[in-house]
């Protein structure tokens, strides 16, 4: 699935704008970098709903040169069924995850998230898949988002029901998904996963 056009050149306009406003020494080129990214901001908000604040807030939150934020996803299996925490922001639910913190590895990036979101403590065994969410059936999202998937096996801890940002978990089959949270997880990167736990042998999915 690709992303709207709009979308797309809405990056573009922020990547550039967030990059020359970190190389920039003439004060009349940071206004016009300035603009750039005002004008990535206005475009985002004409096709959506969410706040120019929030808009403001997501796309000017980052300095240096521009990149793709990382996004973790741990896979836990028990009894064959994958563990997932529901979302205190929209009530759905998602397997456990978010950015990436700086200072932490990837693997070590994913074992936080599960603990913070669930209380389980799990072993990363491999990655199993490393996806573009531009190409995912996912919502447009203001960022470019690379998600690493981690296969992670359960070795403690105990289910935390409330937490800072989750209100709920449970284990469940493929043919009983709750209501996913889909800007975080779609069906389709279940069913991945579920074909990973399954299927050892299975080779690194990618793009």
């Amino acid at each position: 699935m690709n992303e709207p056009k709009w979308l797309e050149w809405a990056q573009q306009l922020q990547a550039i704008a967030q990059t020359g406003l970190t190389y920039v020494k003439d004060v009349y080129d940071r206004e016009r970098y300035e603009e750039l990214r005002k004008l990535s901001c206005e475009i985002v908000q004409s096709y959506t709903s969410e706040p120019m604040a929030r808009i403001e807030t997501l796309f000017a939150q980052d300095d240096g040169y521009a990149t793709p934020k990382v996004d973790v996803r741990a896979a836990v299996f028990r009894d064959g069924k994958i563990l997932m925490s529901r979302e205190k922001e929209d009530g759905r639910w998602t397997v456990p995850g978010g950015w990436a913190d700086i200072g932490l590895s990837p693997s070590e990036a994913a074992v936080l998230e599960v603990k913070q979101e669930t209380g389980y403590d799990v072993k990363p065994l491999r990655v199993i898949a490393v996806l573009d969410n531009r190409k995912q059936p996912q919502p447009p999202h203001p960022n470019h988002i690379y998600r690493l998937f981690w296969l992670c096996e359960l070795v403690g801890g105990a289910a935390e029901q409330d937490t800072l940002e989750t209100q709920g978990v449970g284990f469940f089959s493929l043919d009983e998904l709750p209501e996913l949270s889909t800007g975080r997880i779609t069906e389709s990167q279940v069913r991945l996963m579920f074909a990973h736990f399954e299927n050892p042998e299975r080779p690194v999915d990618f793009d």
